[in-house]
């Protein structure tokens, strides 16, 4: 099991191109903090974008892609100037130049990203507020852009199946390259690039449900029980049984949230005898009971 693609399938994430754009100067568009996960990327001309400062812009050109993480607005313009943007409403309403090949024309497209629950959410935190990737021509971030690009160029059956996912391979992608240079990348992407760390990771996240030990842990791993508790915690800052326990309140969240289980049936998908003893460990974990979590939640 490759343990970034658990995380992605459990966030249940969602895309959707929302925009293909050509534009030409002046122009400018505020995009709301309420999409969780943006995406952009110019395939002609270039763009700027920034969150607050617009001295803070980074210019974007073909092939460079700029993914946002949702919470503040951000803004795209032809100059990092805040006078130019409008509100996303009304840069789309206004319409937009339809010849790609107009002077001074630009070509962007915009995306969005909907994760859910727990796991979404961690994904998410352990990007930065803004990220810039600017793929060399030979990347394959730069090849699903231009498989977008190309796809959005006309209306064809089945494009928005196409487009799902194309999106799909571009947030894996951007997730790979975020954190594989990133002091804070999330500690089990690290740990799961450790060949011994890594079979003990697969492991738990294919059964959680098994009743797992340190020794198991250990011989799956290859390693000393002593050594490999001690490289665990030092990896991921938590012991094999409390990483265990964490994952597996993670997945009864996931379960709770989507209310197609019984407490029985979640009890049983994540390792504990009885609804009893799932929710003694649920309420000593998160403060309340699984049953009142899960109408607080559902509103």
């Amino acid at each position: 099991m490759d343990i970034l693609h658990d995380y992605l399938v459990r966030a249940r994430a969602a895309g959707a191109v929302f925009a293909r754009s050509v534009v030409r100067p002046p122009w400018g568009l505020t995009l709301p903090g309420s999409i969780q996960l943006s995406l952009h990327t110019v395939v002609r001309g270039h763009a700027w974008v920034w969150l607050d400062n617009p001295a803070e812009a980074e210019r974007l050109l073909p092939g460079d892609l700029a993914v946002v993480v949702g919470g503040r607005d951000h803004h795209l313009a032809d100059e990092p100037s805040p006078d130019r943007c409008v509100t996303h409403e009304q840069f789309w309403a206004a319409g937009a130049d339809e010849d790609p090949d107009a002077p001074h024309a630009a070509v962007f497209l915009c995306g969005a990203y909907r994760l859910a629950g727990d796991v979404g959410q961690s994904l998410i935190r352990a990007l930065p507020p803004m990220l810039v990737i600017r793929p060399s021509a030979h990347d394959h971030l730069h090849g699903v852009v231009s498989l977008i690009s190309s796809e959005l160029a006309q209306s064809a059956p089945g494009q928005q199946t196409v487009l799902d996912r194309l999106l799909d391979v571009l947030l894996v992608l951007v997730m790979r390259a975020s954190y594989q240079d990133s002091s804070d990348a999330p500690s089990w992407y690290r740990a799961a690039q450790d060949p011994r760390l890594g079979r003990a990771l697969q492991a738990m996240h294919e059964e959680p449900a098994r009743s797992w030990t340190v020794p198991e842990l250990a011989n799956l791993s290859a390693m000393s029980r002593p050594s490999f508790a001690r490289n665990f915690e030092r990896a991921l800052g938590q012991t094999p049984m409390q990483y265990l326990t964490d994952w597996r309140l993670t997945l009864a969240r996931e379960y709770l949230m989507a209310g197609e289980l019984t407490l029985e049936q979640i009890a049983r998908r994540t390792g504990y005898s009885s609804p009893n003893a799932f929710a003694a460990t649920f309420r000593r974990h998160v403060g309340i009971p699984p049953g009142r979590w899960r109408q607080e939640v559902s509103g």
